[in-house]
């Protein structure tokens, strides 16, 4: 069982920064993606930005330029520096587990808990 843990979220002020981290502990995979989606009350869930232990990323472009996502390996740990805030952004950020252990062609995915980010202005 992978358990993630969130952290980083808040409130801040458009144009103010924030950082998220998004650890996951207690797996034995090999491959996975790790990442964040978010969503606002009333809307659908959607991807911010994923990144693989290959370094493969993935944004969505709203938030391409002003988003950071990045890993550490060793750590399991991904993190996601978030620029030039909007209102836009403000949302429940969700991690996000994608796994693929040796030999196993089908993979197992995990969400966090979510971590609230308000922009305000």
């Amino acid at each position: 069982q992978v358990q993630l843990v969130e952290s980083g979220g808040g409130l801040v002020q458009v144009g103010g920064s924030l950082r998220l981290s998004c650890a996951a502990s207690g797996s034995a995979f090999r491959l996975t993606i790790m990442g964040w989606h978010r969503q606002a009350p009333g809307k659908q869930r959607e991807l911010v930005a994923t990144i693989t232990t290959g370094g493969s990323l993935n944004y969505a472009d709203s938030v391409k330029g002003r988003f950071t996502i990045s890993r550490d390996n060793a750590k399991n740990t991904v993190y996601l520096q978030m620029n030039s805030l909007k209102p836009e952004d403000t949302a429940v950020y969700y991690c996000y587990f994608r796994g693929w252990k040796t030999g196993v062609p089908t993979s197992d995915d995990y969400w966090g808990q979510g971590t609230q980010v308000t922009v305000s202005s």
